[in-house]
């Protein structure tokens, strides 16, 4: 196993001896030199996992080596040792991206555990995450064997998506392993448990039931509207509740989290009948006979999910809600740049939507596009794609912008997503719509055990094309493939992204309420 190496600039590097053999009992390398310059001549030539550095040397000082060490390697941490206690000294080396600050004289225990916070502290923190799961994983599985409420499907799946989140630090892959089998478990347990409540939810014949699509505007946005703040819904295509927690900490130094909440998705979990379903605040059978004009069904040309803002305005009007509202669709970088120009116009009105088709679109262009396929091959990279993106975006410049002016702000989705990992096949005539997650028609073939199934689709309040259409939807990380060609499809649209289906994933979909902070 190598050393670690450690490279330690001081000018009285001599009177530092003691400490240098300590660390080399330790098991440490230490390669000691008198001078900032001498320190960055081996930075150039050499590796090192880590640097002390001392503030105050003759000739270049301890800010300026720093400075010069961060444009050669920008990630290696550097611990600065000064005999100063200055602030304004403090504020330049911190302001200078250090790892550490020492205050001279040092002991070598303070060395040591500088050492350990800097070199082995994620190593620390993934091996006590890993012991933390493995003592919850035999609570999970024992949850997962009882009748469990819709509330308790969602506490069951925020433990799962913090450990997803949380082993990503962890380079054992035995646990990671673990964890994958037991997103699947519950993945199964949690189709059979939606399959058998969701007509019961829909025709409201239970009381414990979760808020779904077309009941999220009215239990969650209108009482806001009510109490009289101003709303910006925001509402992030295909946004998973994993993605959700990623940007969170971003987002967190401009809104207080009022609350952290999760809806159902309905089925399908697509655009076209989930966002639908959200603006109408109907189900798309009763959107498609009371407006047979702001509905299309899949085979027609056109996009099916362009009347968005007269459904929306049709729901207000339903329920009697006299607010003036602004609707906005981002599509592409350029119309999101042109929102931030035009917001301050937003804030006459009391309730502003905006729908960014980002994430949607990410998902999608992952299955066609082998440069993306490459950045987003796994959940951690998807994740991480997700957070750069918003990162940079035009949302959180609006949110940011939003901070100061007393609004309340809600993020949403219409749907999420699963990665797919097993093909199952299906027969069907040439005029079966194209989704991997779910199948209709007139003539279709398949394995009744391997699908739910909708033999009577208008009971779902889905359309039916014919007397003889019905609807089959995968479950878990299934996908449909069909048996010509078989092997090729399912080779190229295994590990891909896809939502349609019946998934954790796709179903418990984050709605968050926020509060300004000022």
């Amino acid at each position: 196993m190598n050393k670690t190496r450690i490279l330690w600039a001081d000018d009285e590097i001599v009177m530092l001896k003691p400490h240098i053999i300590f660390l080399e009992e330790k098991g440490f390398e230490v390669v000691a030199v008198n001078s900032g310059g001498e320190a960055l001549e081996l930075v150039k030539e050499e590796n090192f996992d880590i640097i002390f550095l001392d503030e105050q040397m003759p000739g270049l000082s301890g800010i300026e080596v720093l400075e010069k060490i961060k444009e050669v390697q920008p990630n290696i941490p550097v611990v600065m040792i000064t005999k100063s206690e200055e602030e304004s000294i403090m504020e330049d080396a911190i302001g200078s991206n250090i790892a550490d600050y020492l205050i001279k004289p040092v002991k070598p225990s303070q060395i040591l555990l500088s050492l350990k916070r800097n070199l082995e502290n994620k190593k620390l923190s993934s091996e006590k995450s890993t012991q933390i799961y493995q003592q919850e994983f035999r609570g999970i599985s024992m949850k997962l064997q009882e009748r469990l409420s819709f509330e308790e499907w969602v506490d069951i799946y925020r433990k799962l998506v913090r450990w997803d989140i949380e082993l990503e630090k962890s380079d054992d892959e035995g646990i990671s392993e673990v964890l994958k089998m037991q997103l699947s478990e519950a993945n199964g347990a949690f189709a059979k448990f939606y399959e058998r409540n969701y007509l019961d939810w829909l025709y409201g014949k239970t009381e414990e039931k979760p808020v779904l699509s077309h009941t999220l505007l009215k239990s969650k946005v209108f009482p806001q509207l009510d109490e009289g703040h101003k709303v910006f819904l925001l509402v992030i295509d295909n946004l998973r509740y994993d993605q959700w927690k990623i940007i969170e900490p971003m987002i967190r130094e401009y809104f207080l989290v009022d609350e952290d909440d999760v809806y159902y998705a309905i089925l399908p979990t697509t655009t076209q009948y989930a966002r639908n379903a959200l603006f109408a605040g109907m189900m798309p059978l009763e959107i498609r006979k009371r407006f047979p004009r702001l509905w299309k069904d899949e085979h027609e040309e056109g996009t099916k999910n362009q009347f968005e803002s007269e459904l929306l305005g049709e729901q207000l009007k339903r329920y009697g809600k006299k607010v003036k509202y602004s609707y906005n669709k981002i599509l592409r970088q350029e119309e999101g740049r042109k929102l931030v120009e035009d917001i301050s116009n937003l804030m006459d009105y009391d309730l502003n939507v905006i729908v960014y088709n980002f994430v949607d679109m990410l998902s999608h262009a992952r299955t066609e596009m082998e440069i993306i396929r490459e950045l987003a091959d796994d959940e951690p990279a998807y994740r991480s794609l997700m957070k750069s993106w918003f990162e940079h975006s035009s949302l959180f410049e609006i949110i940011k912008y939003l901070a100061d002016k007393h609004v309340k702000i809600m993020i949403t989705t219409d749907h999420g997503s699963v990665k797919v990992q097993r093909p199952v096949k299906i027969v069907g005539d040439r005029n079966v719509n194209t989704n991997l997650r779910y199948k209709f028609g007139k003539s279709l073939n398949y394995n009744a055990k391997e699908v739910f199934e909708m033999k009577d689709p208008e009971k779902f309040f889905l359309p039916r094309q014919n007397v003889s259409t019905r609807w089959v939807f995968t479950r878990g990380t299934d996908f449909f493939a069909y048996p010509n060609n078989f092997n090729y499809y399912a080779r190229y649209y295994t590990n891909t992204f896809q939502h349609g289906g019946i998934s954790m994933q796709e179903i418990m979909v984050p709605v968050i309420t926020m509060s300004s902070k000022e």
